[in-house]
C-alpha cells in the first residue's frame, strides 16, 4: 500500500492543508475550483464561493475544534479524488473548504490542465518546476522518473503532430527532443517508423493509440501521476485501488475461498466482510463409486478435468466420465489384465494416454489409449524389475519409470528404452516443466533432480524419514511430500527449504498420495490411515476440514483441475468417493449436513 504521508513536516502545511484564506494560489489558476481542479460554474460564478462567509466561519470553527491528523487529511483527499472522478465537483469544493485541506498542489493542477489541453510547452515548464521542488526535505522526482515523464510527454506530442499531418514538426520532436534524451532507443526506432504511415487511421492502428484527444491524454496523465509524490498529486483512482486491495486481502484470508478472483468492485459488497461458506466447499459426499471389487489404490483426474481414472487391487483400471453440468461421474470403460493390481496412474499431457503401474513385485507397465481403450504398449525390461512409478515428459512423447529394485528408465511411447540411470531405488517420480529435470524420491529419504541430457544429478530435498510419495505444483515451485510417521510436508524446491508441516493426518508406512487443489492450488488434501480425508489451506498447518465416510485407509485423493469444487478419494474399503459442495436444500437442512465434515478453524 503506497504511503500518502509524504507531505508531513515543512511541506505538509504547504501542500496538504492550506485553506483559501491562507493560500491564494489555488484561486489564481484560471477556471479552477478552490480545490485546484477544473471547475464547473453556476450562473457564471465559481461554486467554491457559493457558501459565502458561512463556509469560512465553519472552517475557522473546525480548525479551533480539532486539527486534522495526516491520516485524516489523506482520507479526505482520497474521498475528494473519488468524488471528482464521479463529476461531483461542487461537493469536492465544499469538502475541501470545510476541511481546510487541498486535493493537490496548484502547480500539479496546472500540470494536469496543460496536459489535457495539449499545451506541451507549458507542460515542460510545469514539469521543470515540479522536478526542482523538494517534498518533506527530499527531492520530489528522481532523475530516471523525470526522464521517463519527459519521454512520455514528447511521445504524445510527436504522435499528435503526426496525426495532424505536421510531419516536419513531428520530425523536429523526434530528432531535437526525443533522441537527445537517450532514453529507450528501441522505442524511438519504432516511433520513427510511424513517419511512413499514410493516414491517421493507419497511425492509430500501428501505434495502438486512441488518437489525439481526451482519451489518450487521460491515459498519459495516469502514467505521469505515478511518478509524482502523492503529496503533490494522488496516484490515479487511489481509493479504488485501496478498496480492491482490501477485498483481495479478505479473500486471501478466507479459509474456504475457492473461486476465481474478480477485480471488479461492482461484483462485491463493500458494506460486508468477505466470507465463503463451508457449504460451497467440496466436503460433502456427492457420489460413491462401488464398481471396484477390491481395495482402490489410486485415483487421478485427467488434466482437462473431464475424466477420472481409478486403479484397484482387483486388477482393473476404470475410466469415469465427468458430466460438465451435474458433475456426476459415469463409467466410461474398464481396462483389464493388470495381474498384480494397479497402484499408480499417470495421464499424458494431452490426456490421450494413460500409464498404469503395479505394486513392488510388479515388473510390467501398461500404456493405454484412453480414447479407443486399446493397449498400445505393455513394457517389461526384466522379470527382476519393479516398475511402481511413472511420470510423463511435458512433450508427451517420452516418460520415465522406475522402482525400488534399482530401475530408472526413460522410454518412448512404444516402450523402447532411451536412457537409464543405474543404482537409483525409485519411490516416486515427477518431470518438471522444463522437460529436462526429473525429480525422484529414493530409499535414502531424499528427492534428487536428474538431468538425462547431461547426466548430472543433485540433491534437492532431504528428509529424516522415508518419503512415501510426492507431487509438485503446476508452477514447479512447491513439492508436497507424504513422509512416513511424519505426515504431509510442503517444500520449496527453488529455495530447498521446508515451508510447512501439516497437522492431523495419520501417516505410517502405507503409501498415501496427497494433492494440490482448488482455485490457484490454494488448498492441499491428503488421505490418511484413520479413514479420513484431510484438507488444509496451503498457508495454514491445521486442517480446515476432515472428511469422513470411508471405513478403511484412504490411499489417494485427487482434486479436479478444471472444477475447483470437485474432489475424489480412493480407499481400501473398495469405494471411490466424490466430494462436492452441500446439496441445494433449505438452510436449516443444509446446516445439518455435517456428518461428512467436521469444521476446524485455523
Amino acid at each position: 500500500m503506497q504511503a500518502n504521508g509524504a507531505g508531513q513536516g515543512q511541506e505538509s502545511s504547504e501542500l496538504s492543508c492550506l485553506n483559501s484564506a491562507q493560500n491564494g494560489e489555488s484561486s489564481s489558476v484560471g477556471g479552477t475550483h478552490s480545490n485546484g481542479l477544473l471547475s464547473s460554474t453556476d450562473n457564471g460564478n465559481n461554486v467554491g464561493t457559493s457558501n459565502g462567509s458561512s463556509v469560512g466561519s465553519e472552517v475557522g470553527s473546525l480548525k479551533k475544534k480539532k486539527r486534522l491528523t495526516q491520516a485524516e487529511e489523506d482520507v479526505i483527499r482520497l474521498i475528494g479524488q473519488h468524488l471528482h472522478g464521479l463529476g461531483l465537483n461542487q461537493t469536492v469544493d465544499l469538502l475541501m473548504q470545510e476541511s481546510g485541506c487541498r486535493l493537490e498542489h496548484p502547480s500539479a493542477t496546472k500540470f494536469r490542465n496543460h496536459v489535457m489541453e495539449g499545451e506541451w510547452d507549458k507542460v515542460s515548464i510545469c514539469l521543470q518546476w515540479l522536478n526542482n521542488r523538494t517534498y518533506s526535505g527530499q527531492h520530489g522526482i528522481c532523475e530516471h522518473c523525470s526522464c521517463r515523464m519527459k519521454f512520455l510527454l514528447l511521445q504524445q506530442k510527436y504522435l499528435e503532430y503526426l496525426e495532424d499531418g505536421k510531419v516536419l514538426e513531428a520530425l523536429q520532436v523526434l530528432r531535437g527532443e526525443l533522441t537527445p534524451l537517450k532514453y529507450n532507443t528501441d522505442r524511438i526506432h519504432v516511433l520513427s517508423g510511424y513517419l511512413m504511415c499514410s493516414h491517421a487511421e493507419d497511425l492509430r492502428a500501428k501505434a495502438e493509440w486512441e488518437g489525439k484527444g481526451t482519451a489518450s491524454r487521460c491515459r498519459l496523465l495516469d502514467k505521469l501521476q505515478t511518478y509524482l509524490p502523492p503529496s503533490v498529486m494522488l496516484p490515479p483512482r487511489r481509493l479504488h485501488t485501496l478498496l480492491r486491495q482490501a477485498v483481495e486481502l479478505q479473500r486471501d484470508r478466507c479459509l474456504y475461498h475457492n473461486t476465481k478472483l474478480d477485480n471488479n468492485l461492482d461484483s462485491v459488497s463493500l458494506l460486508l466482510d468477505h466470507v465463503c461458506s463451508r457449504k460451497q466447499f467440496p466436503c460433502y459426499t456427492q457420489q460413491i463409486l462401488t464398481e471396484h471389487c477390491n481395495e482402490v489404490w489410486f485415483c487421478k483426474f485427467s488434466n482437462d478435468g473431464t475424466k477420472l481414472a481409478t486403479g484397484s487391487k482387483d486388477t482393473t483400471v476404470i475410466i469415469w466420465q465427468v458430466d460438465p453440468e451435474t458433475h456426476q461421474l459415469k463409467l466410461l470403460r474398464t481396462l483389464e489384465g493388470h495381474a498384480y493390481g494397479v497402484s499408480y496412474l499417470a495421464w499424458s499431457p494431452d490426456d490421450t494416454y494413460l500409464i498404469a503401474c503395479g505394486p513392488d513385485d510388479c515388473s510390467e507397465l501398461w500404456l493405454w489409449n484412453v480414447q479407443t481403450g486399446e493397449l498400445r504398449t505393455k513394457m517389461s525390461q526384466s522379470h527382476e524389475d519393479s516398475l511402481t512409478s511413472v511420470a510423463w515428459n511435458p512433450d508427451g512423447k517420452r516418460f520415465v519409470t522406475g522402482g525400488q529394485r534399482g530401475q530408472f528408465y526413460q522410454c518412448d511411447l512404444d516402450g523402447n528404452l532411451l536412457d537409464s540411470w543405474e543404482g537409483v531405488r525409485v519411490q516416486c517420480l515427477w518431470c518438471l516443466n522444463d522437460g529436462r529435470i526429473v525429480l525422484a524420491s529414493d530409499t535414502h529419504q531424499r528427492i534428487r533432480g536428474y538431468n538425462f541430457e547431461d547426466l548430472t544429478d543433485r540433491n534437492i530435498v532431504q528428509e529424516d524419514h522415508p518419503i512415501m510419495s510426492f507431487t509438485v505444483s503446476k508452477n514447479g515451485r512447491l513439492a508436497l511430500l507424504n513422509v512416513a510417521t511424519q505426515g504431509v510436508h510442503l517444500w520449496d524446491l527453488q529455495d530447498r527449504v521446508l515451508v510447512r508441516k501439516y497437522q492431523g493426518v495419520t501417516q505410517g508406512f502405507y503409501t498415501i498420495h496427497s494433492c494440490f487443489g482448488g482455485h490457484n492450488e490454494d488448498f492441499i488434501a491428503s488421505g490418511s490411515e484413520d479413514h479420513k480425508v484431510y484438507i488444509w489451506h496451503r498457508r495454514g498447518e491445521l486442517p480446515i476440514a476432515e472428511l469422513t465416510g470411508h471405513t478403511r485407509t484412504v490411499n489417494c485423493v485427487s482434486w479436479n483441475p478444471a472444477i475447483p469444487s470437485l474432489m475424489a478419494s480412493a480407499s481400501d474399503d473398495g469405494t471411490v468417493r466424490i466430494w462436492g459442495p452441500a446439496p441445494f436444500l433449505e438452510s436449516q437442512e443444509a446446516d445439518g449436513l455435517n456428518e461428512n465434515c467436521s469444521h476446524m478453524d485455523s
